[in-house]
């Protein structure tokens, strides 16, 4: 199965950090996420409290697509003014994830070649 992700790289005006940051609040919906939505997250730069990333997960492209076309969208796009940079955004298609089995197997075979 493949999925969409899309990373939404924001660097806001000092001065309007909090008022970028209530809006990005206000677009998490509270009572579930949109339909394909698989996770959504607001993250802050730890060196530059004025660098956000906004990630998003969506089960197919045509979610995202929907996504991208909806008011929700629309309001992310009018923060504009209030950046000191253009949004950058980066689209991606995942058609494989691995998790921590993936970590552990490196993990294991690093010993076997480099042992402590």
């Amino acid at each position: 199965m493949e999925m969409t992700v899309i990373r939404t790289i924001m660097n806001v005006l000092p001065e309007k950090q909090k008022e970028v940051l209530q809006t990005l609040m206000s677009l998490v919906e509270p009572q579930g996420k949109e339909n394909g939505c698989l996770s959504y997250g607001i993250f802050s730069d730890i060196e530059d409290k004025n660098m956000f990333n906004l990630i998003s997960e969506w089960e197919t492209r045509k979610h995202l697509d929907l996504h991208m076309g909806s008011h929700r969208f629309s309001v992310l796009l009018g923060t504009k003014s209030l950046l000191c940079e253009p949004l950058k955004i980066q689209i991606f298609t995942v058609s494989d994830a691995q998790g921590l089995e993936a970590v552990n197997y490196v993990r294991k075979n690093m010993k076997l070649i480099f042992p402590v």
